[in-house]
């Protein structure tokens, strides 16, 4: 698996390898801030060619878990800054993920009790983890033209604390059916105004956001990720012309130099090769070809890299459980198994105390 190890250019920076670490949620960030554990956890993975965070929200209505970091306040923003340095100092690359949940919030994560947004009155249908049990995410809100444009500037004022925070760059969340997401699937996304109905007008959103953070940090330092066609927090049957929507919104985003695009495939090998053929930068592709794929594993994604379908690999459990990963797969193994049952929330185990290689 040679080609793991050839550098690659994203944006302004120079990756040593291709094994990207996926962003991973792990809910260990109270009251959203994250702690020393989580620059434990991040620098302990900094060879990695590329680290990209964990969802982290814009805003506090942005917010879909309890737990959750965000980049909104200063404490977060000084938080974060801890982990930046210590993955710097471990010789990393680290870029922020950041997340709007739309309807796939609580009112009880938010001050003031409100309902989350969606870019129209539809639950998600999916049900929310708390220490009282499972309840039901609700109705959301129909976001107006002028909760657009604030969450257009919340996107921003994000982005831009991330760079204060000393991240290398962001990663916009357009994937797994939060608020970006819910703007392109019909399904999700009944709007009559320029917001919705045809393709164009869905993936407006999007591309403004993206428009509108490149422009205040720069484009080298901004990537987007995507997840065409998958059902996950209610998407199910949510997008009935995939390929036509992610062929549009590359097309979009082709001008706009941006440090790479990221794709979350699940059995859609052929929209990942459309938006190859239509994106002409760095693309990072998390694989997962087959029913049998996922989770992912660096042999699927040597296969991708081999077959020119991307430029590097994003793995996601397999960088939970080894830290040491790029070591790992120079010599074929062997792995640590992840435990699923400390994914979310907990303490230090099953986060930092994954051994290395002897």
């Amino acid at each position: 698996m040679t080609g793991y190890f050839e550098p690659l250019t994203v944006g302004k920076l120079t990756l040593p390898n291709r094994l990207v670490m996926a962003p991973m949620s792990r809910n260990r960030a109270p009251g959203g801030v994250v702690t020393e554990l989580t620059a434990q956890y991040y620098a302990q993975r900094a060879t990695a060619g590329l680290i990209i965070s964990e969802a982290t929200g814009i805003s506090e209505i942005a917010q879909g878990y309890a737990d959750s970091p965000g980049l909104y306040t200063a404490a977060q923003v000084g938080a974060w800054r801890t982990v930046t340095d210590a993955v710097h100092t471990a010789g990393g690359r680290i870029f922020a993920q950041l997340v709007h949940c739309g309807r796939i919030g609580h009112p009880s994560l938010y001050a003031d009790g409100a309902l989350p947004l969606a870019p129209s009155a539809i639950a998600s249908g999916e049900q929310m983890f708390t220490p009282d049990g499972m309840v039901e995410r609700p109705a959301p809100r129909a976001m107006t033209l002028d909760d657009i444009g604030r969450t257009i500037e919340d996107f921003v004022a994000a982005a831009r604390n991330a760079v204060d925070a000393d991240f290398d760059g962001v990663e916009l969340h357009a994937a797994n059916g939060f608020l970006l997401h819910q703007f392109l699937a019909g399904g999700s996304n009944r709007r009559t105004d320029a917001y919705g109905g045809p393709i164009a007008a869905r993936i407006r959103f999007v591309v403004e956001v993206v428009r509108a953070v490149a422009d205040a940090i720069g484009p080298e330092r901004v990537g987007i990720r995507l997840s065409p066609g998958i059902a996950f927090n209610g998407m199910a049957g949510a997008e009935d012309d995939t390929a036509e929507i992610y062929t549009a919104l590359t097309q979009a985003l082709e001008p706009i130099p941006l440090a790479y695009l990221h794709v979350f495939e699940l059995l859609t090998r052929d929209t990942t090769r459309l938006i190859r053929t239509a994106w002409s930068g760095p693309l990072i592709l998390c694989a997962h070809p087959t029913a049998e794929s996922f989770p992912s594993t660096p042999e699927i994604g040597a296969e991708a890299l081999a077959d020119g379908v991307a430029d590097a690999i994003a793995l996601a459990e397999r960088w939970l459980a080894n830290p040491d990963l790029p070591a790992r797969v120079r010599t074929g193994g062997p792995y640590n198994t992840a435990d699923k049952t400390t994914f979310y929330g907990g303490d230090h185990r099953g986060y930092t105390d994954y051994p290395a290689l002897a």
